[in-house]
């Protein structure tokens, strides 16, 4: 049974779940401006969501359809970039500041623990060989998410482009 194939199709779900959280039933953009003020974005949040559940379905249905390890490591580049780091940083800026952050229930309740299971069904199933895979997965999954909190959307279409010629360059090259 491909278990990775089945965990993956949740993201887009979760983090609709975790926008939700976010911003009808708590106001993030509230929170996130006491405290960041420099970094209002240059698109709405339900802009963001769209575009970014986008890319989430257009990828895990990549994945679906070709199956093989380039696509994988998108899909958990993807998966650490937007729920794994935003997490983290959802709880850390919560204790930091002492001071609830929106979207910190999703993140504690399914953001992380379905990334675990995720991530280590990748392993299980070979998608991930080694453990410094990931952490180069990791590493690039939270440099996009710190440069996307500077720069904005415009992160997000580099990530893309980039994820995709990532996707064309190693599908021939991984077995």
């Amino acid at each position: 049974m491909n278990q990775f194939k089945n965990l993956i199709v949740l993201s887009p779900l979760i983090y609709a779940i975790h926008h939700f959280e976010e911003h009808i039933i708590f106001n993030f953009i509230e929170w996130k401006l006491k405290y960041f003020s420099h970094s209002a974005a240059a698109l709405s949040t339900e802009a963001i969501l769209s575009i970014l559940v986008c890319i989430f379905v257009i990828f895990t249905l990549l994945h679906l359809v070709k199956n093989n390890r380039a696509s994988a490591y998108v899909i958990l580049y993807i998966l650490f970039t937007i729920q794994v780091i935003n997490a983290f940083f959802h709880i850390f800026f919560s204790l930091y500041y002492s001071d609830f952050s929106p979207g910190t229930i999703t993140s504690v309740l399914l953001y992380l623990p379905v990334s675990f299971f995720i991530v280590r069904t990748a392993f299980k199933e070979g998608w991930l060989k080694t453990y410094s895979e990931y952490a180069v997965i990791a590493f690039l999954g939270t440099i996009t998410f710190v440069l996307f909190e500077i720069y904005g959307p415009i992160v997000i279409v580099l990530s893309v482009i980039a994820s995709l010629g990532y996707y064309v360059w190693a599908n021939k090259k991984l077995t």
